[in-house]
């Protein structure tokens, strides 16, 4: 072959490739495109790494971006005030529509305990998520084997015993014992609590006997309680969790049963389109084999609605918190 014809074949080839790749392009299929099946996200979780909102969002982007339903998440974790910080900046990305954010019972409570403004019901609702149920959780050497262990010697001296949870006060971690404290007989204002920010360091704080006992999620320590070095001694559903060999509260004598919840809020001013967009997108999860597969290994509970529905929950979530706080005696 000539030189001048290796130039046309080059040039040809070129043309060739450069003609494919605007056909892909215009077609869709190039990851962070303006298509809608691989629009870029980002997912914003209002706890550290490790914590329930960090577990559940991470799952829910892996799922979204295995079964190519969207293109590739921007995952970040915003600190600070137990959610209130991330609720905040939701609300002030007015309009934005490439922002999603996972939260749950705990931002709720956050913000209400802080007396921030940044009520999660001025977001815009995408979907509740999943349930998910409390654990009591204790270090490997714990004097406390069994529930009934806990209750005697938290009665006999309430001050004795420093729990640790997840969540500010008025989050689920912190509710829970609370009422758990008072379902036995004692006074809530008397329980030591100790609030960490999300699962992460709530987990430094068990395996560094901190604490005695820590009040959470319990997929947020499934690798500390599968190698020993955490016990859970109850959980708190009305059933047993499949991959968690612990009683529930009922089974262990206490007459109690409570659940946290998740979901995912985008923020206010968005357009219907958009708000329809997310919506459908996290219907399309719902339905996968992957997001049914992320529920059994984590032991959530499915608790999937959106739109409109989720909001009228959130707004009834605010009055659940308040008058939870003023019956505890807390607010």
């Amino acid at each position: 072959m000539t030189s001048r014809r290796r130039v046309h074949a080059r040039l040809a080839g070129v043309i060739l490739a450069v003609a494919a790749a605007m056909v892909l392009a215009s077609c869709g299929v190039t990851r962070g495109s303006d298509d809608e099946g691989h629009r870029r996200l980002q997912m914003w979780i209002p706890n550290s790494p490790g914590g329930g909102y960090d577990l559940t969002g991470r799952a829910a982007t892996h799922v979204l971006e295995d079964e190519d339903l969207t293109g590739r998440f921007e995952i970040t974790n915003v600190l600070g005030a137990s959610g209130t910080v991330a609720m905040q900046r939701l609300l002030n990305a007015k309009g934005s529509n490439d922002v999603v954010m996972t939260m749950g019972l705990g931002v709720v409570g956050a913000v209400y305990t802080n007396e921030s403004n940044a009520r999660v019901s001025r977001a815009t609702p995408i979907a509740r998520l999943i349930e998910d149920q409390e654990a009591l959780i204790v270090p490997k050497d714990s004097p406390y084997k069994t529930v009934e262990d806990l209750v005697d010697a938290w009665k006999k001296d309430p001050k004795s015993v420093t729990i640790g949870g997840g969540s500010s006060p008025g989050g689920p971690d912190h509710i829970f014992p609370m009422q758990l404290a008072k379902t036995i007989g004692i006074q809530p204002k008397q329980v030591k609590y100790i609030a960490y920010d999300g699962g992460g360091p709530l987990t430094t704080a068990l395996l560094g006997e901190k604490i005695d006992v820590g009040t959470s999620g319990p997929s947020e320590f499934e690798g500390q309680i599968k190698d020993g070095s955490l016990r859970v001694l109850a959980v708190s559903g009305a059933e047993r969790l499949d991959n968690i060999d612990a009683p529930t509260l009922k089974e262990s004598g206490v007459d109690m049963v409570f659940a946290n919840w998740r979901g995912v809020l985008a923020p206010p001013g968005i357009s219907e389109e958009t708000k329809q967009y997310l919506i459908t997108l996290f219907e399309d999860m719902h339905k996968t084999k992957g997001w049914q597969a992320e529920l059994k290994r984590n032991g959530w509970i499915d608790a999937f609605i959106t739109g409109d529905e989720f909001g009228t929950f959130l707004k009834e979530q605010d009055e659940r918190v308040a008058t939870t706080l003023k019956e505890l005696g807390l607010a």
